[in-house]
């Protein structure tokens, strides 16, 4: 087991927290002021270019000092699929609505390739982070030669010995409770998801390396709760969506603090894997999961009209078990809040994080 205090050291922070990389809602505003606070920053690399992750990065660099974490998908995207069951199904919302399909398919989620390795080799980050496993080998070893330190999600103990196994720095233990895409790899029934009190220990016991807790974490207990079960650090990202600084929309923020939010579930319908949000008008209407939507992450583009119509009823509230647990708190004062509630737990106020 490593301490929090040595894995800090390891990688710049100040505190044991990693800002979590939320496609679509984290950027370089929420990035930095959470570095500002003393969190490792994040940004996620899925839904960029090269190039706009190049100017990001650069943005970010010039705007706060600290670790920056790069986030990729790695994910095997098989052909377009035929859509024209899945668009049949809205149909009824494309009339409501007065749009239709996208005549041309909107950006979709990338996996990790040659040309973001070449980005990485020249930004050299200190921490490129995975979901949904790792890329194929000879890409994991330009990702490694860039001298990051390389972490990966893990849902099960047996994705996490698996990660350890394929040599990853760090394994990020997600939980149920975590918002957005279960980094499920292994396959197997998602009803075998952990819960992440249960998860954290039993992978601290069959793994070498830090591991790092996501899911259901908005505040210094569940911090000094992870540490006490073994956890190195924490990776957090509903409570940051309160801030100001992400990019979420209006309809968003308002789900956030709703009756809803006590109630979030896994669907497939938005990006056709399965991920936590808030119930909306598309899942009450249809149900969370459909077979109809086609395979991640394509399902996405069915919708992309019908979210510039309506983003709060068409498209995804991503958020964790814990988002009524948060305020609207600048990234900063949240991440010295939760630090320093955290520390006061583990009778460490004023000493500094376990080493």
């Amino acid at each position: 087991m490593v301490s929090p205090g040595a894995f800090i050291e390891r990688i710049g922070a100040a505190h044991p927290i990693l800002l979590a990389p939320m496609a679509g809602a984290g950027g370089v505003g929420l990035a930095a002021a959470a570095m500002a606070g003393g969190a490792a920053g994040a940004l996620p690399c899925s839904l960029l270019t090269p190039g706009a992750l190049r100017s990001q990065y650069e943005e970010l660099r010039s705007r706060a000092s600290g670790p920056i974490n790069l986030n990729f998908f790695c994910h095997r995207m098989g052909p377009p699929p035929d859509e024209s069951v899945w668009k049949k199904l809205l149909a009824p919302f494309y009339a409501d609505c007065q749009v239709g399909p996208p005549v041309t398919p909107p950006p979709i989620r990338a996996p990790f390739d040659g040309q973001m390795a070449d980005v990485v080799a020249e930004l050299k980050p200190e921490i490129i982070s995975f979901h949904f496993g790792l890329p194929d080998e000879p890409l994991l070893e330009r990702a490694r030669a860039s001298g990051a330190l390389i972490i990966a999600s893990a849902t099960s103990v047996s994705e996490a010995r698996w990660l350890a196994n394929q040599g990853v720095d760090a394994v990020i233990a997600q939980g149920w409770e975590a918002g957005g895409h279960a980094g499920r790899f292994l396959g197997g029934d998602p009803a075998h998801h952990m819960g992440l009190m249960a998860l954290i220990p039993q992978i601290v016991d069959v793994v070498d390396v830090p591991v790092i807790a996501a899911g259901g974490i908005a505040d210094g207990r569940g911090i000094a709760a992870a540490l006490m079960l073994g956890a190195s650090a924490v990776q957090i990202g509903t409570a940051y969506l309160h801030c100001p600084e992400s990019l979420i929309h209006e309809p968003h923020r308002a789900a956030l603090t709703s009756d809803a939010a006590e109630r979030t579930m896994f669907t497939n319908l938005f990006t056709g894997g399965l991920a936590r949000g808030v119930p909306n008008r598309l899942m009450t209407a249809l149900g969370p999961i459909r077979e109809e939507a086609p395979p991640f992450p394509y399902a996405a583009n069915a919708l992309a009209r019908l979210r510039t119509v309506d983003p709060g009823g068409f498209g995804p509230l991503w958020s964790g078990q814990a988002s009524r647990l948060s305020r609207p708190l600048p990234a900063r004062t949240l991440t010295e809040q939760m630090a320093a509630d955290a520390l006061a737990l583990l009778g460490r106020t004023g000493k500094g994080w376990p080493v």
